[in-house]
């Protein structure tokens, strides 16, 4: 979709820093829009666990620089990465070189494969945790939004008990907004109504 097909005074997130075009096209084009390809959902997973601690944007303008380093996140791949890969990982300075976050990547990968073996892919496993419907919430004031949720405390938990690193309860829930597992568009933002006639599953 073009930005362009939008008037300027288009009403989004009021959260959404609009003199960002990069940041616009996140929010026009995959913020809440229901995912549930296996790839994407990893590529999510990776990229939300790369921001703890710090700002979405510096993640989101690094996102090149991340597909190119990890393969375009390709699972079986990166589940495969061994130490010499994790240090020119480390070296890399166009991603956050955080080692930590590095080899939970790799870690998260393995059980990513362990969760589609068990599961028949992880779209299925995550979208059963909130019976394969969207959660739609009405937030007029988006400071009245929460960081976490019974169900991202519930995503975590599970998650953690099968292994997977750097998944808190406030990255769950991030990540649950960022696939679609719930929206989260402001009640007055045009992407939400949308995303409900689109995406509204009976």
């Amino acid at each position: 979709m073009d930005n362009n097909t939008f008037p300027d005074n288009v009403c989004r997130c009021s959260w959404l820093d609009t003199s960002k075009p990069d940041y616009v096209n996140y929010h026009d084009e995959e913020w809440g829009v229901p995912v549930y390809d296996d790839q994407t959902l990893f590529e999510y997973l990776c990229l939300e666990s790369a921001q703890a601690g710090l700002s979405w944007y510096t993640i989101l303008k690094r996102r090149d620089s991340y597909r190119n380093a990890f393969n375009n996140f390709n699972i079986d791949i990166v589940a495969k990465y061994d130490q010499n890969k994790v240090e020119e990982l480390v070296r890399n300075t166009d991603i956050i070189r955080h080692r930590g976050k590095i080899t939970a990547a790799i870690n998260n990968a393995q059980r990513f494969i362990d969760i589609k073996k068990e599961f028949g892919s992880f779209s299925v496993y995550l979208w059963q945790l909130v019976n394969n419907k969207t959660i739609i919430n009405s937030w007029s004031d988006p400071s009245g939004c929460p960081t976490s949720t019974n169900e991202s405390d519930t995503l975590c938990k599970d998650l953690r008990k099968r292994g997977f690193k750097f998944v808190g309860p406030t990255i769950c829930y991030a990540y649950m907004q960022a696939c679609g597992v719930v929206n989260d568009h402001d009640i007055s933002c045009y992407k939400r109504s949308q995303i409900i006639n689109k995406y509204q599953q009976s």
